[in-house]
């Protein structure tokens, strides 16, 4: 060990004897100038890696908060979470090389000054780098957010249409139970007049009273007889409780021509005076608004069987009370989702 120590101090001695016959003081000084140059570049250096390290940390942190929430975006915003995904292990490669070239930079102290220049020239790079994704991370928060606020506008406005419809639903199913039981209150109205070609039927919404003219007129006539008259009142009877229900009265015969007398053409005119003369049993007893009835005459244009059988003559020559629900409350609640959705497309 001792003869170690002293091979070691002869060693000193010999590079102090060297150096000091061989470095002149100016060789010195610029070596100092330079080594304190180094230095200099050295404290800035490390203070830029500090500065990166903070900027790698936010970065970090900003890449994290954006991962997780693309991840909740759908179908739509898979493309953006690839990207966040790609870029953020492009930050952990660049943040691995800056770490390379931290280890590099200690190593060149002891090189020369061309090469602490070109560790500084790809630091710089480093940080170029690091400013660049974080701008592209700036460009994909703010597409996601755009996608997140689409994503909301949507989920609104199915949530309205959704409303609308169980509305609408509701709304029907009210219509349609009323129906049923408006169907059913003519028919117990009506019992006992089964026989008399009187039939009851819903369809499309509305419940059908069709009854055959030997029930209500006498051939060629517009005069409904007591029977029919009966049968008429028992409906109004019915009907003056359902003020959301209009009627309808329709007249229609065969194809055998008019042939009576008086101030009728026609079969037009014969079943357009034949729904009148029902209108006028349905406004004369009961308190039913005139509002809601309608008279049209039909004529042999709308058949229900053929003409060419006595028995389908029969059948044709008709009169149906038509109960059609008020649909406006309907009407309202589709116009209204169509206005928010035309409003919604506007915007």
């Amino acid at each position: 060990m001792k003869k170690d120590f002293r091979i070691i101090l002869f060693f000193i001695g010999f590079t102090s004897l060297l150096f000091s016959s061989c470095v002149t003081q100016k060789k010195y000084n610029e070596l100092d100038s330079k080594r304190k140059k180094c230095e200099e570049e050295n404290a800035k250096l490390k203070s830029d890696n500090d500065k990166f390290r903070t900027l790698s940390n936010e970065l970090a942190g900003k890449v994290a908060k954006y991962e997780q929430q693309l991840k909740n975006l759908k179908q739509d915003t898979t493309a953006i979470g690839r990207n966040c995904r790609r870029i953020a292990g492009s930050y952990k490669e660049l943040n691995k090389n800056y770490n390379d070239l931290l280890v590099k930079h200690q190593k060149a102290i002891k090189g020369n000054q061309r090469e602490t220049q070109k560790i500084l020239a790809e630091l710089q790079q480093a940080q170029a780098d690091l400013m660049q994704r974080e701008d592209s991370l700036s460009i994909l928060e703010k597409e996601f957010m755009e996608k997140k606020n689409a994503l909301d506008l949507l989920s609104q406005q199915l949530a309205e249409k959704d409303h609308a419809y169980q509305s609408l639903r509701a709304e029907l199913a009210r219509k349609d139970s009323a129906m049923n039981a408006l169907r059913n209150s003519i028919a117990e109205a009506l019992v006992g007049f089964e026989n008399d070609g009187l039939t009851i039927t819903r369809k499309n919404g509305r419940v059908y009273v069709s009854m055959e003219n030997k029930l209500l007129f006498p051939s060629g006539s517009f005069v409904i007889n007591p029977k029919g008259a009966e049968a008429i009142k028992k409906i109004a009877k019915v009907m003056e409780t359902h003020d959301d229900i209009n009627i309808l009265v329709e007249g229609h015969t065969d194809n055998v021509p008019y042939s009576g007398k008086g101030n009728l053409s026609d079969n037009w005119d014969l079943s357009a005076k034949r729904a009148t003369s029902i209108v006028r049993i349905f406004t004369n007893n009961s308190n039913i608004d005139p509002k809601r009835i309608t008279a049209a005459g039909r004529g042999e244009f709308s058949p229900i069987a053929s003409n060419d059988t006595a028995e389908g003559r029969a059948k044709n020559r008709r009169t149906e009370i038509i109960l059609v629900p008020d649909l406006s409350k309907l009407y309202d609640i589709v116009s209204d989702t169509e206005v928010q959705g035309a409003d919604d497309d506007g915007e």
